[in-house]
């Protein structure tokens, strides 16, 4: 019983953190671009999915310890956090790495004129959105410096993704790259999911305390 709801858990988080971003990225209407680029955008999606599947592959999702082992959880949780925050932290650097390969502007040239356009709403958020998933890693690294408790770490980490996928999600929508409607819809079920998740463990912790 408890090996089919492995496999169950498994199948569903395939489904809905990486069949479904794949699908709606394929359909996604944009011109047709060169296959380094999708390669980018499709890992770059992935990494930013896998953002969000660490809070249903964390013990904020208490039912998950009935299925699988807290030590595992933790040790897969951590693997795919350092996996996923190195890439997002690279993102502004790989948007421009095509520019090697094509003729125009130096790629040097198009990253400083991308973070300084200050005028574009998309970019102030991107900006944002990358200076909280620089915090969420170098807080991950030095957590056992910042001397919080377990439950008050897991509240101060949870709500620090969050507020990471808002505006990252924002930026997407700004951009206009790959967050189409149901990729929108998607991002908007999975973070309600992950925000009922954090309240949940928030007013649990707040009741233990009374």
């Amino acid at each position: 019983m408890n090996l089919n709801l492995k496999s169950l858990y498994m199948v569903l988080l395939l489904i809905f953190f990486v069949f479904l971003p794949m699908v709606f990225f394929i359909l996604t209407q944009i011109p047709q671009r060169s296959i380094l680029k999708d390669t980018i955008s499709i890992i770059t999606i992935l990494a930013f999915f896998v953002v969000l599947l660490q809070f249903f592959l964390s013990n904020l999702n208490i039912g998950l310890k009935s299925i699988f082992q807290s030590s595992k959880i933790i040790k897969i949780h951590k693997i795919l956090g350092y996996t996923a925050i190195p890439i997002l932290l690279f993102h502004p650097f790989l948007i421009v790495v095509p520019r090697f390969f094509e003729v125009g502007p130096r790629p040097l040239d198009s990253f400083i004129k991308m973070i300084t356009t200050f005028d574009s709403l998309a970019i102030i958020i991107g900006i944002i959105g990358w200076c909280l998933i620089l915090l969420l890693g170098l807080t991950s690294i030095l957590k056992d410096k910042l001397k919080m408790s377990y439950k008050a770490w897991k509240i101060f980490h949870g709500s620090l993704a969050l507020v990471f996928i808002i505006f990252a999600s924002w930026h997407s929508i700004e951009t206009g790259r790959h967050m189409n409607l149901s990729m929108s819809i998607l991002v908007i079920l999975i973070s309600l999911a992950a925000s009922i998740l954090l309240f949940k463990s928030y007013f649990t912790t707040n009741k233990n305390k009374g």
